[in-house]
């Protein structure tokens, strides 16, 4: 059985409501370091495998766990958030400050599109969470640990539980109906399973900082499965 836990960062300035000066360098909060060291007290052994986003705030709640287990096989994955505004107009601004920006793009809901350079579209966001299963469900380590960021952890989540076949206008709108129903909390996460010659994946639990079994989220979960 492969056996991956999906962690979300721990909060980060632009959660905390800071301008920031662009998506891949935004730093955690001192209440993100300390959630970063509960995920890593909540781990218990060493896995044999942690993959992390290239963002910062991801690596850095990686590294509280890394910490702890220097000895564990460590990888980058392009796993990073969805950056689907354009970086250059985003600079020094905060999430509130986006948001009209952030409204519009998902009322236009067109998954080619593509905001500016350094943006991603919607299709290449979803490319990357389906890569992403498939390098999960070919590596040789059975028991993952991943540190990444809530948007594309939904991606991940969404591509087992509702098996989109195509990746057009109405699977955007749903998807951004699923993100905002399955929202879940800086350093909190789920599990995701594979059992030895299955095809598919299956979404075993939710867990939260302290490692427990997160009840809420779980039954939210297998009601979509």
């Amino acid at each position: 059985m492969k056996n991956v836990r999906l962690v979300r960062h721990g909060e980060s300035a632009a959660n905390a409501g800071a301008a920031t000066l662009d998506h891949a360098s935004i730093p955690l909060t001192e209440k993100g370091i300390e959630q970063a060291k509960r995920v890593a007290q909540s781990v218990g052994r060493a896995s044999e495998l942690i993959v992390t986003s290239p963002f910062s705030r991801a690596r850095a709640t990686a590294d509280a766990t890394i910490s702890l287990f220097p000895d564990a096989p460590f990888e980058t994955w392009p796993i990073e958030e969805f950056t689907y505004l354009d970086p250059t107009r985003c600079v020094n601004t905060t999430v509130g400050q986006r948001e009209a920006w952030v409204e519009q793009y998902w009322v236009n809901a067109d998954p080619s599109y593509i905001d500016g350079d350094g943006a991603e579209s919607f299709l290449t966001f979803v490319g990357r969470a389906r890569s992403f299963l498939d390098r999960l469900a070919t590596h040789p380590a059975q028991d993952i640990l991943v540190f990444s960021h809530g948007q594309f952890l939904n991606a991940v989540a969404w591509l087992i539980e509702r098996k989109p076949i195509q990746v057009d206008v109405q699977a955007m709108i749903e998807w951004r109906r699923y993100e905002i129903d399955n929202h879940f909390p800086n350093g909190c996460g789920y599990v995701v399973t594979r059992a030895l010659g299955d095809s598919s994946w299956s979404v075993s639990d939710s867990v939260d900082t302290d490692g427990a079994v997160n009840l809420d989220k779980l039954s939210a979960r297998s009601r979509a499965l």
